[in-house]
């Protein structure tokens, strides 16, 4: 609350807008990715159109509440600390507006004709743009996007549509070698269902990708939401509020552990490295002793969070660097140091997470016709069948699931989609060229579209008077190594 108190009336009303718009675009994402989901137990008469969008809704809304924040902390990490933090109340405000009204005029947009496009392509694009034209404003140009992370999320975007249009298909061919049921390899009769076992599949497959769509996508929300209140709110949101002693303490004694392995190692303080013995000198010095976050001053907890960041980026290149010999203990400590230090600055509020759930299980619910007929009439050229619905979304399911794991997003569109395209290949049913163009023209037009989209939106609503400055770091005297 006197974090909120301290906003000015007009950054307050930018901040609600935001985070309306914000939970808009999970609204939107829902409806729009829903279609993916539902497509397949709808056209092969496996539950009734109603009955499957309340409960992929149903299973989207569970998927946000248990699916984790790994997903998450990509969105929230693509732009660097020192820009979500350093800029200003109101240009952060207006910079999150910008790729959130990007965002979502795609979607909607796209939505609208029927094509299915990628929500996560889509808002990364757009965060791209700000990101982008934040660092033209700053005068140091590609300063505004941590590249190793977009470089990270851009290839597993560019490899899961091809993961689901291979697997799907060889799923499918497998099949047909060892299952020989005549009945799953045909389209559906009228309104009949399909056998009780075909249906049980198609809704089990039906369900595990509206879980993982919730997860994956869901957390696309909550790293939006969360890049909104570090950057509008850093006093209250840039360090986890709810740390306890017992979490600073663990944390400074793993930081201890790790200083004395890089005096073993001298050249690990060297070059690359050469920050960050200071660097963890710094934060072990900012939490040591402390009993909650409360205690750490809302300047220092802007300057902990880059802080901690920073380290972790460094103890990553540490890590996979070939040049040391580390025992296997001196791996787990520097892993469980990096674990430690992040776990203070990576947390999502229990409320947003509610909030990005309903919005996404509300969402799923309306508006999912076009995307479904797209899906189930227009990639092919013969209607779709049980078992290729079957493969599609198993493979989709398995896809989003492991992304979950490593903490990527991907599309859950172009999976399945793709998916749904490689059954068609491997069965010889055809494909219809003028919808595979289109989905095709959406994919690659999506980053260019929204990263310009957003970059001139964030140009216009601010004038170009954003200005980026370093953050300052206050002085704190460590104490001596152990």
């Amino acid at each position: 609350m006197d974090s909120l108190s301290s906003l000015g009336l007009g950054t307050l009303v930018l901040l609600v807008v935001c985070l309306v718009i914000a939970l808009g675009f999970e609204f939107v994402n829902g409806f729009h990715d829903t279609a993916n989901a539902v497509a397949t137990v709808i056209y092969t008469r496996s539950l009734p159109p109603k009955v499957a969008v309340v409960w992929s809704g149903l299973m989207n809304f569970l998927g946000v509440i248990l699916g984790g924040t790994a997903v998450a902390f990509s969105i929230v990490h693509l732009l660097p600390v020192q820009l979500i933090i350093n800029i200003g109340a109101t240009s952060g405000i207006l910079m999150v507006f910008s790729l959130l009204v990007s965002a979502v005029l795609w979607n909607v947009g796209t939505w609208y004709f029927g094509i299915p496009s990628s929500s996560s392509h889509t808002l990364i694009g757009s965060i791209l743009g700000v990101g982008l034209m934040s660092s033209f404003f700053s005068g140091h140009p590609g300063s505004g996007v941590n590249w190793a992370k977009a470089q990270q999320i851009g290839l597993s975007l560019l490899v899961s549509p091809l993961i689901g249009f291979c697997c799907a298909g060889l799923l499918l061919w497998v099949a047909k070698l060892f299952i020989k049921n005549r009945a799953l390899y045909e389209a559906p009769h009228d309104d009949t269902p399909p056998p009780f076992w075909v249906r049980a599949i198609l809704c089990l497959t039906c369900t595990g990708v509206s879980f993982a769509h919730g997860s994956n996508d869901g957390q696309k929300g909550m790293g939006l939401i969360m890049l909104i209140l570090i950057g509008i709110m850093p006093s209250q949101y840039a360090v986890n509020p709810a740390l306890k002693s017992e979490q600073f303490g663990k944390t400074t004694a793993t930081i201890q552990k790790m200083e004395g392995i890089i005096q073993k190692y001298p050249d690990a303080g060297k070059g690359t490295w050469a920050e960050l013995p200071n660097q963890l000198a710094e934060i072990r010095t900012q939490i040591a002793g402390k009993t909650g976050t409360s205690e750490i001053t809302p300047e220092v907890r802007k300057v902990l969070r880059a802080d901690i960041l920073k380290a972790d980026e460094l103890l990553g290149k540490l890590e996979k660097s070939e040049d040391f010999r580390f025992s296997k203990a001196e791996k787990d400590t520097l892993k469980a140091t990096r674990k430690q230090m992040v776990g203070m600055v990576d947390f999502v509020a229990f409320w947003v997470i509610v909030a990005v759930a309903l919005a996404l299980g509300v969402g799923t619910m309306i508006g999912w016709k076009r995307i479904a007929v797209t899906i189930g009439e227009h990639i092919g050229k013969t209607h779709l069948t049980y078992a290729q619905g079957a493969s599609a979304e198993f493979v989709a399911m398995c896809t989003i699931a492991l992304a979950d794991v490593i903490g990527l997003p991907v599309s859950t569109t172009h999976v399945l989609s793709s998916g749904v395209a490689g059954t068609m290949v491997a069965n010889r049913s055809g494909l219809q060229l003028k919808t595979v163009r289109n989905i095709l023209l959406a994919w690659v037009l999506t980053l260019p579209v929204t990263i310009v989209l957003s970059a001139v939106l964030f140009y216009v609503t601010t004038g170009g008077s954003v200005k980026v400055a370093p953050i300052a770091t206050p002085s704190v005297t460590a104490p001596a190594k152990p």
